[in-house]
């Protein structure tokens, strides 16, 4: 498993620290994580990708992979992940099911390319 998902995890599962820090302390360890997933993805598949914006990469991700339930959970868990990062003193932290549901999805991407049977869509 990613270091960065498996620390996410934990931090998660075993919260330390002033109340209101871990949440978004998990929350940008699997936004890292995720990022580092995606970018493993285009360096194997579409060289050169990995450095565009991470919203184009997010649109052209379902042309490159076949489970477009995936496509669209990695993408929710993106921007959900980067608004929960981006601290505003009006907003609250994420709440643990939203942090358990963007944990899960980073760990359905890893392990999708971790997987030698994942097939491949058209190119972008």
């Amino acid at each position: 498993m990613n270091p960065l998902l498996r620390h996410a995890r934990r931090l998660f599962e075993d919260p330390k620290g002033p109340e209101g820090v871990w949440p978004r302390a998990t929350a940008l360890l699997t936004r890292q994580a995720l990022e580092e997933a995606m970018d493993r993805l285009w360096v194997g598949r579409l060289a050169g990708m990995e450095r565009t914006n991470r919203s184009t990469q997010l649109a052209c991700l379902g042309h490159i992979l076949v489970d477009q339930t995936l496509v669209s959970g990695v993408r929710n868990a993106w921007h959900s992940l980067s608004r929960a990062c981006h601290h505003h003193h009006y907003e609250l932290v994420p709440i643990a099911a939203e942090l358990e549901r963007w944990i899960r999805q980073t760990e359905r991407l890893v392990q999708a390319l971790d997987s030698s049977d994942q097939e491949e869509a058209a190119p972008c």
